[in-house]
């Protein structure tokens, strides 16, 4: 590890823990919006990242929506806050439980707003009853389709049918989100070296509803970013 690494790596850490100690104060969802989106800004700032949305018109102003996204870096839920930052979308992001017991994301996560999923757990009743808390409260629900992040060269990773499921049982349109420029690389360019300025695009698609038969929500996702 790099000297500039390791300064990125106790601040992030000094950060992440303010914030989730900040979080935990707070109560209702508009204050923990204002501070995710607070805490998002600061760290790309520090990275010296800036994020670009290339089509804001297509971006709801409001509205309750189950918003999935593509997934490559560690930093694309701080990506989805400042791009969805001038709406009043609030939404709850599914975390698995690892997060919840991390050391360095532990406390954000557990008062950040977030729906915990247990992938060992044999019984999901208790998942799915928590989205539908958060639905009926008016909140939307955040998710990355792919389970896990993508390594690979592919644009995409193959989606799991827990989101396409979510939407249907709960009966909300689907808002999707593809984060552009291989965000890993720049992710990757910006801990070795923050004093060059880059910049990570974000494309965001019309609706998929939940009615929807026409295609697996998979196939209406690429189709409309062209994959």
């Amino acid at each position: 590890m790099t000297f500039n690494q390791l300064k990125m790596a106790i601040y992030a850490t000094y950060l992440t823990n303010l914030y989730g100690f900040r979080l935990k104060k707070v109560e209702s969802y508009e204050d923990k919006k204002m501070l995710r989106t607070e805490y998002s800004n600061r760290l790309l700032k520090k990275l010296n990242i800036e994020i670009k949305v290339i089509n804001e018109d297509k971006i709801p102003k409001d509205g309750q929506y189950l918003l999935i996204s593509n997934h490559r870096t560690i930093i694309d839920p701080s990506i989805i806050e400042v791009a969805t930052q001038n709406t009043k979308i609030h939404g709850y992001w599914i975390a698995k439980k690892e997060l919840y017991d991390s050391f360095f994301f532990g406390m954000f996560v557990r008062n950040a707003g977030t729906i915990i999923l247990d992938r060992e757990s044999s019984q999901m009743s208790g998942f799915f009853k928590d989205i539908r808390k958060v639905v009926k409260s008016g909140n939307s629900v955040y998710i990355f389709p792919e389970g896990t992040r993508n390594q690979s060269d592919k644009p995409l990773g193959e989606f799991k049918g827990g989101a396409e499921k979510i939407a249907k049982m709960n009966k909300i349109d689907m808002l999707p989100v593809f984060i552009k420029n291989r965000a890993d690389k720049i992710l990757s360019l910006a801990i070795k070296d923050s004093s060059v300025h880059r910049v990570i695009e974000v494309e965001f698609g019309d609706l998929i509803a939940y009615k929807d038969a026409e295609a697996t929500y998979e196939d209406s996702y690429k189709q409309r970013f062209g994959i």
